[in-house]
């Protein structure tokens, strides 16, 4: 794992670094076949000092979404199905799951979503690498997998600092939470955001995934059938990626899309 501090960052005024590469990528900052991105961010010492310093309790939390939790997926993807077989004479179960990985929790991999105008992925990496008679696994989440994603995380519980401020939020239309907005809540809480660290936004209670399980099959089928669908988000602005790029070494939240939907 390449290593960077905010001293050898590069601003994201630089951006991108290489002539003729996309707009604000930072390919080659972690070497040519490099396939963690801003994860390399979370070096051992990293992990370890939040590991020292932010444990307390050893409580854990699942963050997951079940992977049924849409009968429809939006985006045109597919449903969960699970299937459950016996395997006569013996007492005994197996399972077959089939699912898009993108209909439930997950991290989008460095092969999800290409620059487009570009035609290219992180490091350069084409549809003809992924897809082509030479393809291979590049950019794929296994190389995520290999140690994992830990570090400290970040919880900026904009349900909370919303509700105290009188702020609507409706997670089926298109708006956007402003960087503004992330930096109140952050200070509301007292928290203090470092170098690598893992940020994760909640939306709240009456957030996407709780409004998602209270609508009926009918309402499910129409929202699902708009694609793309008006989704809320973080708002998509220049500020708000410096920010993320100054700071983090991966981004979450209880949206389908981190970012706004379409805006």
């Amino acid at each position: 794992m390449a290593q960077t501090t905010t001293n050898k960052l590069p601003k994201f005024s630089d951006l991108p670094l290489g002539k003729g590469d996309p707009r604000h990528s930072a390919w080659g900052l972690y070497g040519k076949d490099d396939e963690l991105g801003t994860l390399n961010r979370l070096t051992d010492e990293v992990v370890l000092k939040a590991a020292k310093e932010e444990i307390q309790t050893g409580i854990r939390i699942s963050l997951n979404w079940p992977l049924d939790a849409q009968s429809k997926p939006f985006f045109g993807r597919q449903a969960f199905h699970n299937n459950v077989y016996r395997k006569a004479p013996r007492v005994v179960n197996d399972d077959v799951w089939t699912f898009n990985t993108q209909s439930s929790s997950q991290w989008d991999g460095l092969r999800h979503f290409a620059y487009q105008e570009e035609q290219k992925f992180y490091n350069g990496v084409t549809m003809e690498d992924i897809h082509g008679e030479h393809k291979t696994n590049v950019n794929g989440i296994h190389a995520w997998a290999e140690k994992g994603i830990v570090g400290r995380g970040v919880l900026l519980d904009f349900e909370a600092w919303r509700h105290a401020n009188n702020v609507p939020y409706e997670p089926f239309q298109t708006g956007s939470i402003s960087l503004k907005q992330l930096k109140a809540v952050a200070a509301a809480q007292g928290t203090r955001i470092k170098f690598g660290d893992i940020l994760m936004i909640r939306s709240g209670t009456k957030g996407y995934m709780k409004a998602f399980s209270e609508l009926s099959e009918q309402e499910i089928e129409v929202k699902a059938n708009v694609n793309p669908p008006p989704l809320s988000g973080v708002e998509q602005s220049e500020e708000m990626l410096e920010w993320i790029w100054d700071n983090f070494s991966a981004v979450a939240g209880d949206q389908p899309s981190f970012e706004c939907w379409r805006e």
